[in-house]
């Protein structure tokens, strides 16, 4: 590089060659975002309470768009730009929105890219074989957090649920949100912590040691119990738990060009 010449900018914002459209599911539209490209593609899978335009989703979009890589971003029912309630979801809900619109806008093998919600989610499609799977990469993964709300759920929290079905959780990033009965009482029947999880494609979970959400012990858990011998956990002493700092991103951006076989990160 010549003296004074501009630095490099090797992910350009290109996420307008995107393409978008909505899958219908009982009646509701599921927003979409993907770049078509080469295999395997990579889908990002929100968070709970979460939408497709956060700072991972939109940095993944521009990586592959610069690689010709196949990308996928949506948002479930009553997310984002989605139709429906937030609070007629339940974890079995937005587990078959995720595969209703994996299924529709990408072709073959995918790698499952999973933020904390979202990291439950790709290991229930895995596990399941709801989706074809190359890889997956879990951001703060988060399976079974029903249980871990469920448990710390104060008195009057457990009163406010028992007389309306409903309690609204405060959150550190916005309004307070409503937690459901029946979210709790529906996600019981997709726990994956009390046994092997059985997943055959290469995992790698990223895990934020400042995590004031999901214990980064958890990661260690995941990596125990899924049946892949390819399993590696990466923390970061200092993360917390969005893992959205420039840093935090070049540490996906590396691990999933790993992933892919040794891609510029």
């Amino acid at each position: 590089m010549s003296a004074g010449a501009p630095p490099a900018q090797p992910f350009p914002a290109e996420r307008g060659r995107e393409e978008s459209g909505v899958v219908r599911r009982e009646g509701v539209d599921l927003a979409w975002r993907r770049l078509p490209g080469q295999a395997p593609g990579v889908v990002f899978l929100p968070g709970f309470n979460s939408d497709m335009q956060g700072s991972k989703a939109t940095e993944l979009a521009d990586w592959c768009a610069a690689r010709g890589r196949a990308f996928l971003r949506f948002d479930y029912s009553g997310h984002g730009a989605s139709g429906g309630r937030f609070e007629d979801g339940t974890i079995g809900t937005w587990l078959a929105d995720a595969a209703a619109v994996i299924a529709a806008q990408s072709e073959g093998p995918q790698i499952l890219v999973g933020s904390s919600m979202g990291g439950w989610m790709a290991l229930l499609l895995a596990s399941r074989g709801l989706v074809p799977v190359a890889g997956l990469i879990g951001i703060a993964a988060a399976p079974d957090f029903v249980t871990r709300i469920e448990a710390g759920l104060s008195e009057a929290a457990r009163a406010e649920m028992a007389a309306t079905g409903m309690w609204r959780r405060p959150s550190a990033y916005g309004d307070p949100y409503p937690i459901t009965r029946r979210l709790l009482e529906e996600g019981r029947s997709h726990l994956l912590l009390g046994g092997p999880i059985p997943i055959a494609a290469p995992v790698r979970l990223l895990h934020g040691q400042q995590d004031p959400d999901v214990p980064w012990q958890l990661a260690l858990e995941i990596a125990a119990r899924v049946t892949t011998a390819d399993a590696q956990v990466t923390l970061v002493k200092d993360g917390d738990h969005r893992l959205s700092r420039p840093q935090d991103l070049a540490l996906l951006r590396r691990t999933l060009a790993a992933l892919l076989g040794g891609e510029d990160a």
